[in-house]
């Protein structure tokens, strides 16, 4: 009988899977419903799509998911490989054009020859599951059909939460008699100069196309008649276990904004680092811009999640100074969120504990964010193939010194308060001996130990 691994869903997770399988010579049947059947916030046909925002994060080894991409580059990650070659000017992040992110992803799984892409909805895993293995990589938007599959298999009664996408304005559309190009702390007027010399940096930083987000400073008065319209705008009606639901890492901006009107200067409004040109004055508040596409011509706005009504959210974001004549590209929504309680159901390999046969991948199990979901791909992805060569051959449990092992033993360790989960210093083992004090300092070290672990285990 020939051998091959099912997979379920043709988003990060499924799509890293694919590759790490099929890189180890064992055919592949993905199975993506697009183009027939969309999921609410999806519309591009391609495999890999990104929903929300195009930023994969920092790149940084300070930042744990910088770390998490060097560790997936060093064990050859295709959508890491693919992100770098697609990436667009975001400062110290990695952030990528998203079409021609997709776009590449599907080329190359394509062109493989063991991998087979059947473009279906699958509801029933049942035969599938008894014939051979299947990785379930359906991610945050699971439809409604598998999704009560995956009840009746896992036992659970609850597999929902929900979270938001942030609006994508035009470029040409910002008044840039008020925006202005910087990175925080890059674009501050240092005490030594002269508010000349200054001005005069940030313009050859901008000639140089040195920066990567679009500000737009906000007074007092903007800030708070603002704020007054967003906590009172009208939102697309939730049911009451749908707001009890929505998972703190993706907080609308207009949830965030009612615990207090100085919460969104404190967060994603925040003006550390940044003078106001006009004025060479840090501003009140500060919104951030950052670029989406490759040609720098559409650009989405930094923590601006929202449950807001389409022409409330063009009403009220229209009145952020630079955004008066704004003309939005996308707007942003509200999804649903399906994760399985992994704790009690999978393990170190994101294997069924109940059947050897199903794996799961992606923000399914609870694993939240592209990188992370990538991570659990390549994982399932290299110990289905173990377990179909050869049932007794030990699978593959990456060190808990790296962030690729964090995240697995965070979702598969017992937590009756278990919420998904980002990359995050947090999860992972403290440094053996005197706590280091200084914040940059401990983390570099987190780092060298966790690539070190990689480099001797895997």
């Amino acid at each position: 009988m020939e051998k091959y691994i099912t997979i379920i869903g043709g988003g990060l997770a499924g799509s890293e899977a694919a590759y790490q399988i099929a890189k180890r010579g064992i055919k592949v049947k993905l199975y993506e419903m697009k183009p027939k059947k969309y999921s609410p916030a999806h519309s591009n046909e391609n495999l890999a799509e990104i929903v929300c925002s195009n930023s994969f994060k920092s790149n940084l080894l300070t930042n744990a998911c910088g770390l998490l991409k060097e560790e997936l580059r060093r064990l050859d990650s295709l959508l890491i490989k693919i992100a770098d070659k697609t990436s667009v000017p975001a400062g110290q992040a990695l952030a990528v054009d998203r079409d021609e992110f997709s776009k590449k992803v599907t080329e190359e799984l394509r062109k493989n020859p063991l991998i087979e892409i059947i473009n279906e909805e699958v509801t029933d895993i049942t035969k599938m599951s008894e014939d051979g293995i299947v990785i379930i990589a359906t991610g945050p938007l699971t439809s409604k059909g598998l999704a009560e599959q995956i009840q009746k298999i896992t036992g659970q009664d609850k597999l929902y939460f929900y979270d938001a996408a942030a609006p994508i304005v035009s470029k040409d559309s910002i008044n840039f008699d008020i925006a202005f190009y910087g990175d925080r702390y890059s674009q501050e007027k240092k005490k030594e100069e002269t508010v000349e010399e200054w001005q005069h940096r940030i313009k050859e930083q901008e000639k140089n196309n040195e920066q990567s987000y679009i500000n737009l400073p906000m007074n007092k008065e903007e800030y708070e008649k603002f704020w007054q319209e967003l906590i009172n705008a009208e939102v697309v009606t939730l049911h009451e276990f749908e707001k009890r639901e929505i998972f703190e890492g993706c907080m609308p901006i207009e949830i965030m904004a009612k615990r207090g009107i100085d919460t969104l200067r404190f967060g994603p409004l925040k003006p550390v680092g940044f003078d106001d040109p006009r004025t060479a004055r840090r501003p009140y508040a500060i919104v951030q811009l950052r670029q989406d596409d490759k040609q720098a011509s559409m650009y989405n706005l930094v923590g601006f999640q929202t449950n807001l009504k389409y022409g409330e959210q063009k009403r009220v974001f229209s009145m952020i100074p630079g955004l008066e004549n704004a003309e939005f590209v996308k707007y942003g929504v509200m999804h649903r969120n399906t994760y399985i309680n992994s704790t009690k159901l999978l393990d170190e390999t994101y294997n069924l504990k109940t059947n050897k046969n199903i794996y799961f991948a992606g923000q399914i199990t609870g694993v939240e964010g592209y990188v992370e979901s990538i991570s659990s791909g390549l994982v399932a992805g290299i110990n289905a193939v173990k377990s179909l060569e050869n049932k007794a051959n030990k699978p593959i449990t990456f060190p808990e010194y790296t962030v690729i092992g964090a995240l697995a033993k965070y979702i598969s360790t017992p937590n009756e308060k278990f919420q998904p989960m980002n990359a995050n210093f947090g999860i992972l083992p403290e440094l053996e001996g005197k706590r280091i004090k200084d914040k940059r300092e401990r983390y570099i070290k987190l780092a060298q130990r966790s690539l070190e672990n990689l480099d001797t285990n895997i």
